[in-house]
């Protein structure tokens, strides 16, 4: 899931994207609603988590402007005001969701989650291939019950490609996806990446490379293949 933050208070706005982060998230930061503005202009982010009170451009016209663009992105906005009409303005003008602070960064992440699958096309809740199976939702990965430990990066790969229903997923859609805007499109990050997740799964492989296109994992796939 691809999360931008748009937070001027840089300590709570680093905080958050740490935490995120944790959660297995591909997170960006914006200190004001213009940097906000124009990373939601230029990347397709599932969630954007947007501070209401923002300098240089204020959050509800972040918000206008997320909106006015037709993208299944979400937002959530924070507020300092715990008033229900605060609350309710934010919620008339478009936003998916309202949280005040201070809050609690479980329920944060709750919300985010719940946001995040909004955001792109229902798939089940347990992702499954032959024998391997993912739990989003708990954060565990199977093969023929045989737990598998993943980095984030992995299991973000791995759903990803899971998720795609035999799609084939480009490099670029990956770093997209599972990566921030630190990444280097570059380097061979997805390639290294793609390598220990094929180890740790094992045999018989599961994640094909189309030549000139990207990844898949092919649906359909029987436990026998």
């Amino acid at each position: 899931m691809r999360v931008l933050v748009v937070e001027d208070a840089r300590r709570l706005a680093d905080a958050i994207a740490r935490g995120l982060r944790a959660e297995g998230m591909a997170v960006d930061v914006a200190y004001d609603g213009a940097e906000g503005h124009q990373k939601a202009t230029y990347t397709r982010y599932d969630v954007v988590v947007l501070d209401r009170d923002l300098p240089e451009m204020h959050g509800d016209e972040v918000l206008a402007e997320i909106l006015a663009t037709g993208a299944t992105t979400r937002v959530l906005m924070l507020t300092a005001s715990a008033g229900i009409d605060d609350r309710v303005d934010g919620l008339s003008l478009g936003a998916d969701d309202y949280l005040s602070k201070p809050f609690a960064f479980p329920e944060l992440v709750a919300r985010v989650r719940a946001l995040g699958r909004r955001a792109t096309p229902a798939v089940p809740p347990v992702l499954r291939a032959a024998d391997l199976e993912l739990d989003p939702a708990r954060r565990t990965v199977t093969r023929a019950g045989r737990a598998i430990e993943l980095t984030r990066k992995e299991f973000g790969v791995l759903e990803v490609l899971l998720g795609a229903g035999g799609s084939v997923v480009s490099s670029e859609a990956l770093l997209e996806r599972v990566w921030d805007e630190n990444a280097d499109p570059f380097t061979t990050t997805v390639r290294v990446t793609m390598m220990t997740l094929r180890r740790k799964l094992g045999e018989p492989g599961l994640i094909d490379t189309v030549v000139g296109a990207g990844y898949r994992v092919p649906s359909g796939m029987s436990p026998a293949e």
